[in-house]
């Protein structure tokens, strides 16, 4: 037994990290290829795109693609360790030592519970900063248009701010550094009593303090004709942390940062459930890939020689499959405060690891 708590854990530990490594840089790379691919097809109607540029956003944006499918490079990494581990007959070397299979699992739990605080501590906010410079060569590329914009952020970005001119209500089609750059912005102005006075339409507003500057601007006003201005100045009392609130979806915020947000939107009176439900998502990721793993061993641990392996390589796959879909049902829950956030967020991590330890403990026998 000692020999198992020094070198036999070693070595699963490792060989369950360099397939999961494996499996993560392979996925890597076939997402990038899928974008870049498909980020060249938008491109090609745009004149003088470079391929750098092109390759550079895709490359960019990538991380925080594959942030969302970490677990399940886990999942994949898990079964296709302790299926290669019983092909080789080593299981059955172990078994027959006295090793039982929760000593089989516990080093890649451990493995991937340091994974999970890996990718929520630092990970997480290079994903996002990457993002954020993946944001300026799509605008290099395609303009402040978001149409042109692979996956631009799901919508339009609404802001009302209200000052001693009156009432504005500010439309994005994208967002950059977190809401202070914006591009494709329409703005509603209204006066004191809150009357329509003009339509503002822009190239890019940036924030500047105390004013947005509106650049290639169109004034559209009643009775008027439209009046073409290379700048256009509109008064604004927001700070860059109220933008930030406002512009700056959860995803796109580091790890390091969102109690920041939460705290804003709590004291602005703002709905805060985005942000609560991503910071809880973000610490119970390492949790999330030990279930991963328990998932995993519970589908592929059976021994080569009983056959069944297509089997349990297709539950493993389904389990992975309804779990998503879990995790998607009680995040939508929570978004639209129907749910907690802690709920929310831990509840698939609840459900993947019970399922796990049940399906163990029904197939083992010690």
């Amino acid at each position: 037994m000692y020999v198992f708590g020094g070198t036999l854990a070693r070595y699963f530990g490792l060989r369950f990290l360099s397939t999961v490594l494996l499996v993560f840089f392979g996925i890597f790379m076939l997402v990038a290829l899928i974008d870049f691919i498909e980020m060249m097809r938008k491109a090609s109607d745009v004149p003088h795109a470079s391929a750098l540029i092109v390759a550079k956003a895709s490359l960019y944006r990538v991380p925080q693609i594959i942030e969302r499918i970490m677990p399940f490079c886990v999942l994949i990494g898990g079964m296709s360790c302790y299926l290669n581990l019983s092909r080789r007959l080593e299981l059955v070397v172990a078994r027959s030592s006295g090793v039982s299979a929760w000593q089989f699992v516990a080093p890649a739990v451990v493995v991937a519970f340091l994974l999970g605080v890996f990718a929520t501590t630092v990970y997480n906010p290079i994903s996002a900063s990457l993002r954020e410079i993946s944001k300026h060569y799509e605008t290099q590329l395609f303009g402040q248009s978001s149409e042109g914009v692979i996956g631009g952020g799901g919508g339009t970005f609404w802001l009302s701010q209200r000052s001693d001119q009156g009432q504005a209500v500010i439309n994005a089609q994208s967002s950059q550094e977190q809401g202070i750059r914006l591009g494709g912005v329409t703005v509603f102005t209204f006066n004191q009593a809150g009357h329509f006075t003009s339509r503002v339409e822009a190239h890019e507003a940036v924030l500047q303090p105390g004013v947005w500057l509106l650049k290639a601007a169109r004034v559209f006003t009643l009775g008027g004709k439209p009046v073409a201005m290379p700048e256009y100045r509109l008064k604004t009392s927001l700070t860059p942390e109220q933008v930030h609130e406002s512009f700056a979806t959860p995803e796109t915020v580091s790890f390091w940062e969102l109690p920041m947000y939460i705290t804003i939107a709590d004291h602005a009176g703002l709905v805060a459930a985005g942000y609560r439900l991503q910071f809880q998502k973000l610490i119970a990721r390492p949790f999330m890939l030990a279930a991963m793993v328990l998932l995993a061993a519970s589908v592929s641990l059976r021994f080569f020689r009983f056959g069944g392996v297509q089997k349990m390589v297709l539950g493993g796959m389904a389990s992975g499959f309804l779990l998503y879909v879990l995790s998607k049902m009680t995040e939508d829950l929570s978004k639209a405060e129907l749910m907690h956030p802690v709920t929310a967020a831990w509840l698939p991590v609840l459900v993947g690891g019970l399922t796990g330890i049940v399906a163990l403990l029904y197939q083992e026998d010690g």
